[in-house]
């Protein structure tokens, strides 16, 4: 089951409560940002900061 449009909607970075997007297939969230990963495991979006990884330097 793919993550569905509506829970973007709703869906906020915990840090800065900014727009996270789907990348690698729907296999993360990115907040652009806050330059952080998110995990999606078994279609359920993990949005805790403890387990966010940073994405490259700007």
């Amino acid at each position: 089951m793919a993550l569905s449009i509506e829970l973007f909607e709703i869906l906020a970075c915990p840090r800065c409560t900014g727009e996270v997007k789907p990348v690698n297939n729907g296999s993360a969230l990115v907040c652009e940002a806050c330059r952080l990963r998110f995990p999606v495991r078994d279609d359920i979006p993990v949005m805790l900061l403890d387990e966010a990884e940073p994405i490259g330097d700007r």
